[in-house]
């Protein structure tokens, strides 16, 4: 399976996923990198790792559908079967998702349906939660809305900050974004209507 990531910023989720499918006998690879913001770390990254990087600049275009429009256009020419969201910090329009139905995927720092949206570890210490964590889900045209497929949570301990917290949560997404990569590569994961069928457990 082809897999095209799309992101925004460091790039270390895009990191993760090109060091655990580019392993022998993967059944998924990452084929190129799409990223909105010029100058973005994750760029070198993947240069660095041998991958495709193009910029498509948001502020260049008119409207979201229009950009999406666009983008689309290069993930489908380059052959590009998933689309992985990897700290891509766009809501994503109909011209996306209907170019690639059911097969968007996004990693969330935070156990959802709790926390949607930005600053997701801040916003779990403010309420105090005990738990907090991330999730991969399919994209819809929500804010982190869409059928979950998988979870992995993290304690939070009476020490931490954002930063603490956040690296933690995300050494959790490193590990839980490519196994839901692979799954979905070899089938083991379905989805109907809202509901995600799965094979066998992802861990």
């Amino acid at each position: 399976m082809r897999v095209g990531v799309l992101a925004s910023g460091s790039g270390s989720n895009f990191q993760a996923l090109v060091e655990a499918l580019h392993r022998e006998g993967s059944p998924a690879t990452v084929c190129c990198l799409v990223c909105n913001v010029p100058g973005a770390k994750v760029l070198e990254r993947a240069v660095k790792a041998g991958v495709e990087a193009v910029v498509l600049d948001h502020k260049t275009f008119a409207s979201r559908e229009a950009y999406d429009a666009q983008l689309a256009a290069l993930l489908r020419a380059r052959g590009v079967e998933l689309v992985c969201l990897a700290g891509y910090m766009r809501l994503v329009s109909p011209a996306l998702l209907q170019a690639f139905p059911g097969r968007v995927v996004n990693v969330h720092p935070a156990l959802l349906p709790a926390f949607p949206g930005l600053h997701a570890p801040r916003q779990a210490l403010a309420y105090g939660v005990a738990l907090a964590g991330c999730t991969v889900h399919f994209v819809d045209e929500g804010t982190d809305t869409g059928p979950i497929i998988a979870q992995a949570a993290v304690p939070v301990l009476p020490d931490d900050d954002e930063a603490r917290l956040t690296a933690r949560i995300q050494q959790e997404e490193h590990r839980l974004f490519p196994a839901v990569v692979r799954a979905l590569a070899m089938g083991e994961v379905t989805l109907e209507g809202r509901r995600v069928k799965r094979a066998a457990v992802i861990a």
